[in-house]
């Protein structure tokens, strides 16, 4: 966006031998605020505007190099000077010697021109900065005080213009003029006047190239980020709520794998009546192996371990594995099995003949003794 200042030249003209005019001026003030209208800086909404000029952008090293060079014109040309321009507009350019002074730029000129520098030694003594600058909106204190409505920066200069009445205060003397090529420092009595500077710019909406005003680039600009920065809060909530979901659903399938795992462990009735049974034969055998054995509240595991041990000895089970004690286990109800039956073990261990040699004898007799194993066999094991 394109902007002035208005200071006023502080010192006199000296003439060089082949006449021209040698001047040192203040040309640019930092740390202030000025007033713009809302047009000229984007506010559409507000009818002036206080811009804030920190020093730390006015004395940068990049705005301080931009003034050097530029041409010094007579009054503001409507659009600036460029390469176009300058052979009629310019009437002389700064030297490379600019300087910080206080709170001022301070600049050499070089006046080429007969009649600008007749206009300068007969009155017209303020100029006025032509330059570029970016605008920040944002509320805020000046160290010194006073309230902004926005911040300048990125200030890169143009041309100097002299001018008839200063904007920047009678310390920027020859050195910035009060016409209507910019805006006026807040603490002058004038009253900024709006002129449409018809500097196009090529604009991209929706990929269309659209070309339009510096404050139309910058309404375009500020809405913009504005829809990004919906676009933006959209995808997060988006985002939020996919977590949110998927969050809930990985809830609901642990609960449902919980549900599943307890329906897993309800047995049905035949389930309940095969329980029964296999733990009334488990605790049947192991008090038929070691009769003094306590089996209540006891794992089917630990039954058979506690069988295997009071048997055999904790010496034989220490550090083995279930497996390891299951066998144990399963040798001992062999041995107590044929030890309940006489004539299963007549039979697995085969008919011996006594002395006598009699076979049937001895046949009938182990016949006789396991049934009276079978008759007797509800008393329990101590009924024998």
């Amino acid at each position: 966006m394109q902007f002035t200042d208005k200071l006023t030249l502080d010192g006199s003209i000296r003439r060089t031998a082949d006449g021209y005019g040698v001047v040192s001026a203040k040309v640019a003030r930092g740390g202030n605020v000025q007033l713009y209208l809302g047009s000229e800086v984007g506010m559409n909404d507000k009818a002036t505007v206080r811009v804030y000029r920190p020093q730390s952008e006015v004395f940068k090293k990049d705005a301080i190099a931009s003034y050097a060079g530029v041409p010094v014109t007579i009054n503001h040309p409507k659009n600036g000077v460029s390469a176009d321009t300058w052979k009629d507009l310019a009437v002389g350019e700064v030297g490379d010697d600019v300087l910080r002074d206080g709170e001022f730029v301070r600049v050499p000129m070089m006046l080429r021109d007969a009649k600008a520098i007749k206009a300068v030694e007969d009155g017209k003594r303020e100029l006025s900065m032509g330059y570029s600058a970016e605008i920040t909106i944002a509320d805020g204190v000046t160290p010194t005080g006073e309230t902004f409505d926005a911040i300048m920066s990125d200030f890169k200069m143009n041309h100097v213009a002299i001018v008839d009445q200063a904007r920047g205060g009678a310390e920027l003397r020859i050195g910035d003029g009060a016409d209507k090529w910019g805006a006026a420092p807040i603490t002058t009595d004038h009253k900024p006047e709006e002129e449409k500077i018809m500097t196009l710019k090529t604009v991209t909406v929706d990929g269309i190239p659209v070309e339009v005003t510096d404050q139309g680039a910058t309404v375009i600009a500020t809405l913009q980020q504005r829809l990004a920065d919906a676009n933006s809060k959209m995808s997060t909530a988006d985002a939020a709520h996919l977590s949110a979901i998927a969050a809930k659903d990985a809830e609901l399938a642990k609960k449902d794998a919980e549900v599943d795992a307890l329906k897993a462990k309800v047995l049905s009735d035949a389930d309940i009546d095969k329980r029964v049974q296999e733990r009334a034969d488990l605790i049947a055998v192991a008090t038929t192996i070691a009769k003094d054995v306590k089996t209540a509240g006891l794992s089917d595991a630990a039954i058979r371990k506690a069988v295997v041990a009071a048997k055999l000895g904790d010496a034989v089970i220490a550090g083995k594995p279930d497996a390891y004690i299951d066998a144990r286990f399963d040798i001992l109800a062999e041995d107590a099995k044929k030890t309940a039956d006489p004539f299963a073990r007549v039979v697995a261990d085969g008919v011996q003949p006594n002395d006598g040699g009699d076979y049937r004898a001895q046949a009938d007799k182990a016949k006789q003794e396991r049934n009276r194993s079978l008759a007797d066999a509800w008393k329990g094991t101590d009924a024998a």
